[in-house]
């Protein structure tokens, strides 16, 4: 076999030439195809005894590469729909491959006939203003990563960005004048901007006072100085959820990620009466269709009386005064303005107020 033609050579093309320099990929696009690879390669190596640079492209049959998605599942406990995100990772290189590499096109064509794994669709999690309120006074505002963590916590809350979109804040993002606001790259390279509302905007204003960085330094920083990892977002998170369940019985029967933090604006959003097209702008969704699942999810709680007793037993006397958040329970975690095309062509709050405006 040519040494153009080999598993590593045509891996190392696949990621050079045409995720960077063709499609030029997001980063996060990037690093999701990266740790596929890494981790097919580390599984590769323990099934087949060989270094990643012997492994052939024969070797990744479809029998082994089904082993693979399965031990993803059954061994690193990854949900359906991570196996399927690895799973499309493949498939790209496959495409790739049968392009440069016709007499693997018999290969290629097996791989891209795998499926991916249905799974059901279970109603979202979200949390209630309770619960949101007995997190967000978890950090212990005595210490500079409970100052750092209750921050990012209701800048998540209030305004429902991606957990990737808030890793990727910089000082610069977050801009505290008159029309406070932040703004982020989310999917598809698209920028927006969101409004905050004047609790969070304090608070933030507080903690960039403290933080001190560089325009192009990260908004949320480790204690080394670098960015948050999405692993450190999770563990933070977790951390905190630890105290949050001793006084809020209903958050113990809830499985909270960051994602679950985005539903959380949404669901409010929707309990206040925004538009669903608002919110989809809002939460930087492709499609206003997305939102679907937020009014099946609010048809679901509407009609559960274990979210009621629930609500009953998080009492809010039962948090800690001093840690106490603004009060969320009789407002909405934001206030919805009009998003508008500001000169730059994003959706967002303007960076100066419009004159003209009404």
């Amino acid at each position: 076999m040519k040494a153009a033609n080999t598993f590593p050579t045509l891996l190392e093309a696949f990621f050079i030439d045409r995720l960077v320099r063709q499609r030029q990929v997001s980063p996060h696009t990037l690093a999701s195809y990266r740790d596929t690879f890494r981790l097919l390669l580390q599984y590769a190596q323990r099934q087949l005894g060989r270094a990643p640079s012997a492994v052939t492209l024969p070797d990744l049959d479809t029998p082994f590469l089904g082993a693979f998605l399965d031990h993803l599942e059954q061994e690193r406990d990854n949900s359906a729909r991570s196996r399927n995100v690895r799973l499309a990772a493949i498939h790209s290189f496959f495409r790739y491959v049968a392009l440069h590499t016709p007499e693997h096109s018999a290969l290629a064509q097996r791989v891209l006939a795998m499926p991916s794994k249905r799974y059901p669709r279970r109603p979202i999690d979200f949390l209630t203003p309770a619960e949101v309120a007995a997190l967000l006074a978890a950090p212990n505002l005595a210490t500079w990563g409970g100052r750092r963590d209750r921050a990012l916590l209701l800048l998540a809350v209030q305004t429902g960005l991606r957990a990737s979109e808030l890793l990727g804040l910089r000082c610069q993002d977050i801009v505290l004048n008159p029309s406070a606001h932040v703004q982020c790259q989310g999917k598809g390279r698209k920028v927006r901007n969101t409004p905050l509302r004047k609790e969070t905007a304090a608070v933030l204003r507080s903690w960039m006072r403290e933080r001190q960085g560089q325009s192009s330094e990260p908004a949320f920083p480790t204690t080394s100085g670098g960015a948050l990892s999405h692993d450190g977002l999770q563990y933070l998170l977790a951390k905190h959820l630890v105290f949050a369940r001793r006084h809020c019985a209903s958050l113990s029967g809830k499985h909270v990620t960051p994602h679950v933090l985005r539903h959380t604006l949404a669901m409010d959003l929707l309990h206040h009466g925004v538009d669903r097209s608002v919110i989809a702008l809002w939460l930087g969704h492709e499609s206003v269709e997305t939102t679907s699942i937020y009014l099946q999810a609010d048809i679901a709680a509407q009609g559960s009386r274990a979210s009621k007793n629930a609500g009953r037993r998080c009492s809010r006397k039962s948090i800690p005064t001093r840690r106490s958040p603004p009060d969320l329970s009789q407002k909405p975690l934001i206030i919805p303005i009009p998003l508008r095309a500001n000169s730059r062509g994003t959706l967002g709050f303007p960076s100066h107020p419009d004159p003209n405006s009404e």
